[in-house]
């Protein structure tokens, strides 16, 4: 990007967009209600499913495996497949995406499938999700532009993401008092034909920005290119490594409740804190701060929005862990100065593969994350391990937040806009 900017770009730089002109693009309300009807089928059936299967086996191993195979094929789905964001046409692969989740679901909420095939097809749809997700960003690139709109509209659907996982839980535990967990599987195969339909007729065709060659050598072509390139590894790296140490507090929240002496209502209220505080950031990120401003700190915050993890061993009581954790989640902000630095650094060429890794990763990582605290969990104190994730994720990423400084490609940062 050029370091000069027009007098009307940089005077608009300075004004805060909020959100509304990013729902006024009639594209992205069908990619913005298919994001959420699929989102809220997806946590509904995973609800159900864990407990179909350990209704079925009585066993608490296989029913959290359940829950983890949708964490651990995103990385094969991210690699070996990311080449088909750019190789197929976005609304044929998105819709197709969804299409094969519903089918799978379907299968699963049929009498009688067998425990293996639950996780099999389990597996399926968690390799599926990445290039979905991938297609559908690179897509929001096209629909609302790589600017400020592109950035807004990553935010909403984040914000999404993050009041999913706090309702579809509680909608989830709701419906499975009135319906089986079959039942309930059913609820997700129509949210995911829901999502279909809406992503068929509410957006038009786009056609591939590739073709030819062996799809995997492909994906995997993109994929060292990404990672290879040192100013994007940078970036991926600062949307990866801060949500790998936030999952801490959240996979530990059950014990560390018993720990404490809380009880179970005290376990929801240190899962929700988190998502609470994401959800306020990003909405008065979105809305107040100009996109200047918004780049401005992205650093600070990824350098300090694990702090707060510190007071844990200090067992201040729930109240401060609760607005430790608040805070921690508002830190989460810094993404969306993040997601423009990135979509700008990708060429355009490249980009649905490299958000189909980005998706896989994050999701891979908060995996390794959620299985690093609980193994730490076992040998010391929950209070200690939260703690040494908020120092050790610190050191992380003020390493990482010195890295992409010294990457930036001039002295106004990778937008044109002053980063600190």
């Amino acid at each position: 990007m050029p370091d000069q900017t027009s007098p009307p770009a940089q005077a608009d730089l300075q004004k805060p967009t909020g959100y509304r002109p990013v729902f006024a693009v009639r594209e992205f309300q069908a990619v913005f209600a298919a994001f959420a009807l699929s989102l809220l089928g997806t946590v509904v059936g995973e609800i159900a499913l864990t407990v179909l299967v350990y209704g079925i086996t009585g066993s608490p191993l296989l029913s959290a495996l359940t829950f983890a195979m949708g964490f651990l094929p995103y990385l094969l789905g991210g690699t070996l497949l990311s080449g088909i964001a750019d190789r197929y046409p976005a609304r044929r692969v998105l819709v197709v995406c969804d299409l094969v989740c519903a089918g799978c679901a379907l299968v699963m909420a049929a009498p009688g499938t067998p425990v293996a095939a639950l996780l099999a097809l389990r597996c399926v749809i968690a390799v599926v999700s990445p290039v979905f997700s991938g297609t559908r960003t690179a897509t929001l690139a096209e629909i609302l532009g790589d600017g400020d709109l592109f950035v807004l509209g990553r935010s909403l659907l984040r914000m999404v993401s993050q009041s999913a996982v706090l309702v579809g839980f509680g909608l989830g535990g709701v419906l499975l008092t009135v319906v089986t967990p079959r039942g309930a599987l059913a609820v997700t195969v129509t949210t995911y034909l829901c999502s279909a339909l809406l992503l068929r007729f509410g957006t038009r065709r786009r056609p591939a920005t590739a073709q030819g060659g062996s799809l995997v050598r492909y994906s995997l072509a993109g994929a060292r290119e990404v990672l290879g390139d040192r100013r994007i590894r940078a970036l991926l790296l600062l949307l990866w490594v801060p949500p790998m140490f936030m999952v801490a507090p959240e996979a530990l929240a059950a014990a560390y409740a018993d720990e404490i002496g809380i009880g179970t209502a005290g376990v929801g209220l240190l899962m929700a804190a988190m998502p609470v505080g994401t959800i306020i950031g990003e909405v008065y990120a979105g809305s107040a701060l100009s996109p200047a401003a918004r780049s401005r700190i992205v650093l600070p915050l990824a350098s300090c929005g694990l702090l707060p993890l510190l007071v844990y061993p200090l067992g201040p009581g729930l109240v401060w862990i609760l607005a430790a954790l608040l805070v921690t989640g508002l830190a989460g902000a810094y993404t969306l100065g993040l997601d423009r630095w990135f979509v700008d650094a990708v060429p355009k060429e490249l980009r649905g593969r490299a958000m189909t890794v980005h998706t896989a990763g994050l999701m891979t990582i908060q995996g390794i994350g959620m299985a690093l605290a609980g193994a730490a969990a076992e040998f010391w104190p929950v209070a200690t391990v939260v703690g040494v994730v908020g120092a050790l994720g610190t050191a992380c990423c003020l390493g990482l937040v010195l890295e992409v400084r010294r990457t930036s490609r001039g002295p106004m940062g990778e937008t044109g806009l002053t980063t600190i």
